[in-house]
């Protein structure tokens, strides 16, 4: 049960006297059939550019609805500040203009409050804007106080279990969530003009793939079989290619059981998209591209801060993880092939070696993530990943250790994983038995045999170039977000009643 404090209890009971009595002089204090025909910024566009004399020459009748956020003024006339869904706007309220029955209900506002006015557009003597009202009408009278430290509240864990009141009061928060809206609009403007067609495909998975990740599990009772959330699209949209949708994509949820932070929720939002005859470099020119194009839609810039970084999108660097890491800690990894003398130098760097880790490619890939990674604050595009991580992705033509593959890291996280996508089904299905053998060594990450994927592909995937994009990251990159739960509406929380587990 919520913890309800005593004062809270008593302004409960005294809005509920108002309302009660509100019904007792024949008002609704919930009415209905009031739209308004504007809001706080079209006001501002329009009229903001007169002088106070010219407002009061030219007609400016208005109706507008908002939530009371502050009021003042306890004689005979008053002002109140509204906030509707595109700002918020000043309302001066005389008991000259409105009717006895609706200064009473003026009297008795209480901040949170949702009201319908109309009236004309006036500037006062320091020039604000303000709609004197002439006709006020309570739409949603409120039962609960606002919290008093609401406004600039520190309490994150109570603005993300309780959205509703983090967007009422913070506007930082809804603008952030209407830019998260508009990267996701502007994703598909600009993925529909170069004639991709969006598609939908399954949540529920017979067989986890797509992805080295823990899944859900559920269970169909009807068919009597396991099932899964899905942790990815990416097998399910490669088969539409085989079926000659050239370019597809997907926005949609993902779902992973794993640990959660700052940079992590389980339930997480991708773009995935497929290109025939597309290959890693078409998609790293793709990806560059579409996010300086989503970028100048958020900031009109190229050039953003990200918390105390300042990042600069003109520029994507493109290294090979092997270079990379012969950069940073000096090891020349083309050069080792014996896994016993990488795991020598692995223990040598304090580089962890997991049990599954059977190949000098793991060793490399732990290299990278904890050496690497931090390293990449300007855009980076990491190719040339290993074969062993890399089960769905090409192989180079020139070095068959390594993939067609990369990530694009910026300020020290991952953004984006793209291919040159495995066509060979031979090849795939050995990829596939070796994921297998690691799970059987204890990495749970492991992709499974996708028996329906091999048929698709023996039927012919042409030269296939794939990308997934973490949306969630990208918006908090581009709203400058510090958490992930700050750009997802209801992240995934712990059971205040089960905090401690």
């Amino acid at each position: 049960m919520e913890n309800i404090t005593i004062d809270d209890n008593e302004q409960m009971a005294i809005r509920r006297e108002k309302a009660h009595a509100m019904r007792l002089e024949g008002i609704n204090p919930y009415s209905n059939g009031y739209t308004p025909s504007n809001t706080s910024q079209e006001i501002i566009s329009l009229y903001d550019v007169h002088t106070k004399e010219e407002l009061e020459e030219i007609s400016t009748e208005v109706t507008l609805a908002g939530r009371v956020m502050t009021k003042r003024g306890q004689g005979k006339a008053g002002f109140a500040t509204l906030i509707d869904y595109n700002g918020e706007f000043q309302i001066y309220v005389n008991n000259k203009n409105i009717t006895e029955q609706q200064f009473g209900v003026w009297k008795t506002l209480d901040i949170g409050d949702i009201v319908y006015v109309e009236g004309s557009v006036f500037k006062t003597k320091v020039g604000a804007l303000c709609v004197r009202v002439n006709n006020f009408v309570m739409l949603t009278k409120t039962l609960r106080p606002l919290p008093e430290k609401f406004h600039g509240l520190t309490n994150k864990e109570e603005r993300y279990r309780k959205r509703y009141l983090d967007l009422i009061t913070n506007r930082k928060s809804r603008d952030t969530f209407i830019s998260r809206s508009l990267v996701i609009s502007s994703m598909r403007d600009y993925l529909n003009e170069k004639g991709y067609l969006e598609v939908e495909t399954p949540v529920l998975q017979t067989v986890a793939g797509g992805a080295a990740a823990k899944p859900f599990e559920t269970y169909h009772n009807t068919l009597d079989i396991p099932m899964f959330m899905r942790i990815a699209p990416e097998l399910y949209l490669k088969q539409l290619v085989v079926g000659g949708l050239d370019r597809v994509y997907e926005i949609g949820k993902q779902f992973r059981n794993e640990g959660m932070s700052i940079k992590h929720n389980p339930e997480f939002t991708t773009l995935e998209l497929y290109q025939a005859y597309g290959n890693m470099e078409s998609m790293m020119e793709l990806t560059e591209d579409m996010i300086k194009f989503l970028c100048l839609k958020i900031n009109d810039s190229l050039q953003i801060n990200y918390e105390e970084l300042a990042i600069d999108l003109n520029t994507f660097k493109k290294i090979h993880m092997v270079d990379f890491i012969n950069e940073v800690r000096g090891v020349n990894f083309f050069n080792i092939t014996d896994f016993k003398e990488a795991v020598k130098i692995a223990k040598e760097h304090d580089v962890p070696v997991q049990k599954h880790h059977t190949t000098v490619g793991h060793i490399i890939n732990e290299f990278f993530e904890k050496y690497c990674e931090e390293k990449c604050i300007q855009p980076t595009f990491v190719f040339g990943h290993p074969i062993e991580i890399s089960p769905l992705s090409r192989l180079d033509d020139e070095d068959s250790r390594f993939t067609q593959r990369f990530e694009l890291f910026i300020g020290g996280r991952e953004y984006a994983n793209a291919f040159s996508e495995l066509n060979d089904p031979e090849d795939q299905l050995r990829r596939f038995k070796s994921q297998e053998s690691e799970r059987e060594l204890g990495n749970d990450e492991a992709t499974e045999v996708d028996t329906d994927f091999i048929t698709s592909l023996e039927y012919g995937l042409p030269p296939t170039g794939g990308l997934g994009v973490g949306i969630d990251r990208l918006v908090m990159l581009l709203t400058n977000s510090s958490s992930i739960r700050d750009v997802i509406l209801f992240p995934t929380m712990k059971d205040k009643n089960n905090e401690n587990k």
